[in-house]
């Protein structure tokens, strides 16, 4: 996260560095991403930059925590969740939220599509620890008796989430399709296909 001097400075300066890490982490993976190009974009000296952050997965965080509060402030229902919502339930309403939030900031989408493309150490982090939010969820839902208890948690969130990034991009900018098609692969897991019972 940013150091103290970078809380110091004035809005308008943060938010031009802010600015300049989404339009590049939008354009780039972040393993790719140059810092070179955000200092230059947010029109800073280099030295700067080490003055307001540690290193490239600083900035990247600091930009991903104001995402998340932009995305609260412009997605109103953010909150509105039932907390007894199942798993499936859950990643629906979170799926409409980002569509919304895309609409709004498209280069929001393109950041969170490239980090699903990025096999860096430290991406694939994020990807586990976001991940393991929703496997809790789902071991949640097992001790509530809505899903089988033998079921693979980590399986069942790498369909769902592959299945999502794969159907997102053949959908394109139809946002109708994309959540009836997510809507029917989640009941296809939650119901099976098979017409025999074991």
């Amino acid at each position: 996260m940013p150091k103290d001097t970078f809380y110091n400075l004035s809005d308008e300066k943060k938010k031009r560095i802010f600015d300049a890490a989404v339009q590049e982490f939008s354009t780039r993976r972040f393993s790719e991403a140059s810092l070179n190009q955000i200092v230059k974009a947010a029109k800073i000296p280099w030295g700067s930059f080490y003055q307001y952050f540690n290193d490239k997965e600083d900035i990247y965080l600091y930009m991903l925590e104001e995402i998340g509060k932009d995305k609260r402030k412009n997605v109103p229902y953010t909150e509105a969740l039932d907390p007894d919502a199942d798993v499936f339930e859950t990643i629906i309403q979170k799926s409409k939220e980002s569509l919304e939030l895309g609409r709004v900031k498209p280069e929001y989408t393109k950041i969170g599509m490239l980090m699903e493309i990025d096999n860096s150490e430290f991406i694939t982090k994020l990807r586990v620890a976001s991940a393991e939010k929703y496997m809790k969820m789902i071991e949640r839902d097992k001790e509530r008796g809505l899903i089988k208890p033998e079921i693979d948690s980590e399986l069942v969130m790498n369909m769902i989430f592959t299945f999502g990034l794969n159907e997102y991009f053949r959908s394109g900018l139809d946002e109708n399709r994309y959540l009836k098609k997510l809507n029917d692969a989640i009941k296809i897991i939650k119901e099976g296909i098979s017409m025999f019972k074991d």
